[in-house]
């Protein structure tokens, strides 16, 4: 019979061995996604795209070049005048921009509401003309503001929008961001928010804008916020945490799991990549995420 300090011994091997094969296998399982041969097309489960201003030293031509490529089919928040030139490389402006007034000032502040229906007025019809669908928008800062009185605002603000969106087959879509780091005071920053106020609003011509990143910093608990609300999210944006970089093993998220994920709940969508390289070669970088996000 073992002694009991044998037993100790035998029990801690056991854990340690246990522990490594663990950890190698979650290496492993992320280093095969993140170097899957970058030759090798795509799925095509995952309608890929990417922010246009993550890589603003390349012009709007030559990221369309990398993009096709790589196998992206859209470029994220672009306006009207870049409109031609995704259109030259059979590519979709999968999420438009060029209503807004800024991140800060939105449909929360009614002392703005003139000026956006003035924009998104003008905005609405043209992107319905050139055959795209998604329009971003977004909350503005709280300033002071209750979730009540914020939700009360982008409702009254938003209505008459959202009622000319449906005219014209567009969805406006807000975009959720951190208010911890990079957006201090934003209200829309809890998926929980953003779902709320597309209950009040009732139209499948308002969604959101789940931004990966964004809700990782602010509330975590990532793949269970996709499930429980996904029927209110048309988008999805990446980005490495911390540091909004690679979204490789470097990071705290692992997006294999978080694509699937969406899968899962049906999405049509896009997902954008929108992270900044680090690396120098930038488009190997996102060409080596397109590929760890295409599950």
């Amino acid at each position: 019979m073992a002694t009991n300090q044998n037993r100790r011994t035998a029990i801690k091997g056991l854990i340690a061995g246990s522990a490594a094969i663990g950890a190698s296998g979650i290496l492993s399982s992320f280093k095969a996604a993140e170097n899957e041969p970058m030759d090798d097309k795509l799925k095509g489960n995952i309608n890929h795209a990417v922010c246009q201003w993550c890589y603003s030293d390349f012009s709007v031509e030559d990221l369309c070049k990398a993009a096709k490529e790589i196998g992206i089919k859209g470029i994220d928040l672009v306006g009207p005048k870049d409109w031609p030139t995704l259109k030259k490389y059979g590519l979709f402006s999968s999420m438009c921009n060029g209503a807004e007034i800024n991140l800060t000032d939105g449909f929360g502040d009614k002392v703005y509401h003139a000026e956006l229906h003035k924009r998104y007025t003008e905005m609405i019809p043209k992107v319905a003309e050139a055959g795209y669908k998604n329009l971003i928008c977004f909350s503005g800062s709280r300033r002071g503001k209750t979730d009540e009185e914020g939700w009360n605002n982008c409702v009254e603000g938003l209505k008459p929008m959202v009622a000319l969106a449906e005219k014209h087959g567009i969805v406006l879509v807000m975009e959720l961001l951190n208010s911890k780091i990079d957006h201090k005071d934003y209200q829309c920053d809890r998926v929980e928010w953003g779902a709320e106020l597309c209950k009040r609003l009732g139209s499948e011509h308002f969604k959101l804008l789940f931004d990966i990143y964004h809700m990782q910093i602010d509330e975590g608990d990532v793949i269970r916020n996709i499930r429980a609300y996904h029927q209110y999210i048309n988008h999805y944006h990446t980005g490495g945490v911390p540091g909004r970089n690679e979204i490789d093993d470097t990071q705290e998220l692992y997006y294999p799991a978080i694509m699937k994920a969406i899968l899962e709940t049906g999405h049509k969508g896009f997902v954008a990549q929108e992270f900044i390289p680090k690396q120098k070669d930038k488009l190997a970088s996102l060409k080596k995420a397109v590929h760890i996000c295409d599950v």
